[in-house]
């Protein structure tokens, strides 16, 4: 799966009916029961992006081509999930393969929709998520431990891993996530993420799922999770999975005026693309032709042969030098050939770093 972001919450909490939505298509079945999805459902969603349209006016292209995102809705957890218990395997070999989670949280009280655990309560069922989540981390990283602990008998720089896992384990034992331990950004800490992959020092994003009049204000759900999203440094974004579900099929100027009488000026749908994206470390560079505008996924702080490549490898390997306009300035000017006149097209060798909304074209030599 790669450089994906897994939907990720506790059985009938508005997940799929959250994917169906960021989708725009109903891929992932809905139901009002437990596992209704069993196999995680992949989706590459296009990112919006205001700024195709602005190139689009200039250029007048026979189509726009956007950046995309890999979203995958994963089945369901529940308590002792890393001990095997309903589909908690799959769930966490499924998880293992994203880069980023989001996990949707239920705030809202609906009697006709059933709650697992039997009422609403949104810090529990993050604590029954992450807590399995930090099961699973302690059981590979014990593993870890026993291996270490055979090498450091002839090994110096297995000691100092041994102590580091050792620390580790102490503090995911204490209900901690490993993005938050105070040696995360180590070396020998990276060297064991790359061993072991924990599951808990993944990016987290949580996706509140609330009713339209929470979408407005802060119920006391909302106020509760925004406190502990604080304190793990995670990004929370609030939104309502009915309300995107009524987006889908509406032309964007009926979507913009549908959020705006309800008094919110981005669908949470949108935000958790935008956000996404920037936790995965991606951002978008243009070429604008009258065949399309398109934008291209790269790596933050990519240099202008690696941006090249995302067209084609062959771009990078007979790489010579890049045109690039600044997007404000492409705009101002009004295109390619005034933006040269007025000397705002530079030239750039290889150690050019990329910038977000770069408009470019490639000169190379094969």
């Amino acid at each position: 799966m790669g450089l994906a972001i897994g939907l990720v919450g506790l059985p009938n909490v508005g997940k799929s009916t959250t994917f169906n939505a960021l989708t725009k298509a109903q891929n992932a079945e809905a139901a009002n029961y437990p596992f209704c999805t069993i196999e995680p459902n992949k989706a590459i969603v296009p990112v919006p992006d205001k700024r195709l349209a602005e190139l689009a006016k200039i250029v007048n292209p026979q189509k726009i081509q956007y950046s995309t995102l890999d979203f995958v809705d994963i089945a369901g957890l529940v308590k002792g999930a890393s001990k095997g218990e309903g589909l908690g395997n799959k769930f966490l070999s499924n998880i293992r393969e994203t880069e980023v989670i989001l996990q949707i949280v239920r705030c809202f009280e609906d009697e006709n929709i059933i709650h697992t655990e039997g009422n609403i309560d949104p810090l529990r069922d993050v604590e029954i998520i992450e807590g399995e989540l930090i099961l699973a981390d302690i059981e590979v990283l014990s593993n870890r431990i026993d291996r270490l602990k055979k090498q450091a008998k002839a090994d110096k720089s297995a000691k100092a891993s041994l102590e580091m896992a050792e620390e580790l384990i102490e503090f995911l034992a204490d209900g901690n996530l490993a993005r938050n331990f105070a040696n995360a950004d180590s070396d020998i800490y990276r060297q064991l993420n790359n061993q072991v992959r924990f599951l808990t020092d993944k990016e987290i994003m949580y996706g509140a799922n609330t009713d339209e009049d929470g979408l407005l204000e802060d119920n006391e759900y909302l106020k509760v999770l925004k406190e502990h999203a604080q304190k793990n440094n995670c990004e929370l974004i609030k939104l309502c999975a009915k309300v995107e579900e009524e987006l889908i099929g509406l032309e964007d100027e009926e979507s913009q005026e549908f959020l705006t009488d309800l008094g919110v000026e981005e669908s949470g749908l949108e935000q958790i693309i935008h956000k996404g994206f920037a936790k995965l470390g991606l951002m978008s560079y243009f070429t604008a032709g009258v065949k399309e505008v398109r934008a291209w996924t790269i790596k933050q702080n990519s240099t202008a042969p690696r941006a090249a490549a995302a067209i084609h490898n062959d771009f990078e390997k007979g790489f010579i030098r890049a045109e690039v306009i600044a997007y404000k300035d492409y705009i101002e000017c009004g295109g390619e050939g005034k933006a040269k006149e007025a000397g705002k097209m530079r030239l750039e060798g290889k150690e050019y770093i990329v910038q977000d909304g770069d408009v470019m074209h490639f000169r190379f030599n094969l």
